[in-house]
């Protein structure tokens, strides 16, 4: 290269750096251009309330944004956005659009909207408000219950078309129906358009799933919705195939956890969309956008898996009771037994009564108590050391001929615990103290806790080295019962392996099911006898529910006898809750217990909000908390463990001060939120203490 041209060459560069620099000037100017032609507001309605995905409860309130031009027809209530929040990218729920808005100050755009699939109703959101404002919580948590997350590739499907009614057959359902009095008036009331609210007390042998599918019929034939929530998956399978058999497949959408992201998201859209109009479902159901609502049914609303464990831990019946009275439907709470919130809805007049006839109480299922009374120790002087006595021996040998037969032991396992074989004193762990147990019939006995072996244990009181089981599990249950009636197939069901209904035995073998509470199958038409072992153990734990709980995990396994069946039960005669089983009066335990439970000031009387953390955390909570003038502090006292330095106080109020209780609640939350003190855990009407 020459000297001439690499002048020419050097004196061409500033031209090209000059042009270089113009056109990025002038890219510049076209982004921020196209910026403020994005960030226009737009013409209609230019701002947007928004429900903001914020932890902290004094940020607990709607945010003013304004809606591009861009987004004007994506940014539609119910919406899913994204904003600029505190140097951050949060989520956020579009709650309404504005003309203009109440802040004085420059409201920041929208920075995209994630969604324009309304996934947030409006009813939805005021039951969000209703439950943060109840249960002493955040808006923002309620939504986490009840918007599942996004799916974009199902928001991508093409919409199914609506569901028409099913055919409405009131012989059917008055058939189904028949001796629960007056429940076929309240499916006239429900098919009318009405809006009435019962409690229910189902039968013994009653097919529930049937008669709610029944009541779904009813209201259907209104035109309106419905939402049934269940304790858990097996009933909602229960549950679906009763619906298929009474209203016909695709009339409705089961919304579990279980099912998978994808396939409840594709749930949850069917009923936003109004495509279906019934959902049943676990505690999650609860929150369904049903257009129209007509009818909201709980079952076995006393069953702690309808008690959501997140916060602010609201319980699906009190989810669902809400709901009714903001949409004006009607409301079914059902069951064998009765909760005592659900007598409380009785004795206030919200609900009224369905129960069985007499008549139809005591034909379904015969109940009887077999254990230490004058007259068996007469007959067999061995029934007080025994725990399966000779009349359940009888009792199962005659039932076998006529069907299976359900045996319900309330622990699962081999030998839940053990003891020493001479003096009885608990059988522990020398490393760590913890309780020993048998896992099977050859295994060694080994701590529950740390899972020492204890080959050469031997008692520290009498220096026995000889251990017995005094509690024994449904493994050990089946393994005696099979050796007691030979040829007979022993299934079990507990655990991890819960079976959903009882499998047909191979060429008509008789079978006998040992269960855990709540693990019982499904056997059709129904067990010929149910035998509940054990019953002490369910009576002896420490708890404000414990004669309750017992006489609802009895009930229910009492409930899938077939008609005509007998129970039997091990125990003691004069206990009240084995007298109530007996009688099937479920309902006056209730009474008694609710009426109790007042003269102690005890819920559902009272109102009771528990508030859990350190030391430190707690005496601030308690020192900020404006409780009602009637609110009494019980406590603190330490729960848990002894090395968690953990205390818990409880705040009780009349039932009359509930509602000023919980804004007191709130407000504290807000507090301890914007002055960032440690972290409580608020809870109120927490299912157990």
């Amino acid at each position: 290269m020459t000297t001439d041209e690499t002048t020419e060459q050097h004196l061409e560069l500033p031209g090209l750096v000059r042009d270089k620099v113009a056109e990025g000037r002038a890219k510049a100017r076209a982004t921020r251009a196209r910026k403020q032609a994005e960030a226009e507001p737009a013409a209609h309605l230019p701002v947007a309330q928004l429900l903001l995905d914020l932890q902290p409860a004094h940020l607990d309130r709607t945010f003013d944004y304004t809606v591009p031009a861009s987004m004007a027809e994506t940014a539609v209530p119910g919406a899913r956005v994204k904003v600029r929040f505190a140097g951050q990218d949060v989520d956020g729920f579009v709650l309404a659009r504005l003309d203009a808005s109440e802040h004085e100050g420059r409201l920041s755009p929208l920075k995209r909207v994630v969604s324009a699939e309304p996934v947030l109703s409006p009813a939805i959101a005021g039951l969000a408000a209703d439950l943060a404002t109840r249960y002493a919580g955040t808006r923002s948590d309620v939504l986490r219950l009840a918007v599942p997350p996004r799916h974009a590739a199902v928001e991508k499907e093409a919409a199914p078309a609506p569901v028409p009614p099913a055919w409405f057959e009131p012989t059917a359902a008055a058939t189904a129906w028949a001796g629960h009095q007056p429940g076929e008036a309240f499916l006239r009331h429900l098919a009318a358009g009405g809006s009435p609210r019962a409690v229910w007390h189902a039968a013994a042998g009653s097919d529930w799933a049937v008669l709610l599918a029944h009541a779904v019929a009813s209201v259907r034939a209104s035109g309106r919705g419905a939402i049934v929530c269940v304790p858990d998956g097996k009933d909602v399978a229960r549950l679906a195939a009763a619906l298929d058999e009474v209203l016909g497949a695709g009339q409705h959408v089961a919304l579990t956890a279980d099912s998978g992201p994808a396939a409840r998201y594709r749930s949850f859209l069917a009923v936003s969309r109004g495509a279906v109009r019934v959902a049943i479902g676990t505690r999650a159901a609860a929150f369904a956008p049903i257009h129209d609502l007509g009818l909201v049914a709980v079952w076995d609303d006393g069953d702690d898996l309808l008690a959501e464990p997140r916060a602010p831990y609201p319980h699906a019946r009190e989810t669902l009771l809400l709901r009714a009275e903001r949409e004006d439907a009607a409301a079914l709470v059902g069951g064998f037994a009765r909760s005592v919130e659900a007598e409380q809805l009785l004795r206030s007049g919200w609900a009224r009564q369905i129960a069985p006839t007499r008549t139809l109480a005591r034909e379904r299922v015969l109940v009887g108590i077999t254990g230490a009374s004058d007259i068996e120790l007469d007959r067999d002087p061995l029934t007080r050391a025994s725990r399966v006595p000779r009349e359940v021996h009888q009792a199962v040998r005659a039932a076998l001929t006529e069907g299976p037969v359900l045996v319900q032991t309330p622990r699962r396992g081999y030998a839940a615990a053990l003891a020493c074989e001479r003096c009885r004193t608990p059988a522990r762990c020398t490393v760590c103290t913890g309780p020993l147990r048998l896992t099977g019939p050859a295994t060694p006995p080994a701590c529950a806790w740390c899972g020492t072996v204890a080959d050469h244990w031997a008692c520290p009181v009498c220096d026995h080295r000889g251990l017995r089981a005094p509690v024994l599990g449904d493994a050990r249950t089946a393994e005696e019962l099979g050796r007691a009636f030979p040829g007979v197939r022993v299934v079990t069901s507990s655990g991890d392996r819960v079976l959903p209904a009882l499998p047909a035995g191979p060429g008509g073998r008789p079978t006998i099911v040992v269960a855990t509470p709540g693990a019982e199958p499904v056997a059709t038409p129904g067990y010929a006898a149910v035998v509940l072992l054990d019953s002490w153990l369910l009576l002896g734990r420490p708890d404000l529910r414990t004669e309750e709980e017992a006489l609802r995990r009895w009930s229910n396994a009492v409930g899938l006898a077939a008609p005509g069946g007998r129970a039997v039960v091990v125990g003691d005669p004069a206990h009240p809750a084995l007298q109530a089983l007996v009688r099937w009066d479920q309902p006056g335990f209730a009474r008694r217990e609710a009426e109790q439970r007042a003269e102690a000031h005890l819920p559902p009387a009272s109102r009771l909000a528990t508030i859990s953390g350190d030391p430190g955390a707690l005496d601030d909570a308690l020192t900020l908390l404006a409780a009602p003038t009637d609110a009494e502090v019980l406590g603190p006292v330490a729960v848990g463990p002894p090395d968690a330095d953990r205390w818990r106080a409880v705040v009780r109020v009349p039932r009359a001060e509930g509602v000023a209780l919980s804004r007191a609640l709130l407000e504290l939350q807000r507090l301890r939120s914007a002055r960032k003190l440690d972290a409580v855990r608020v809870q109120v009407d927490p299912p157990t203490l």
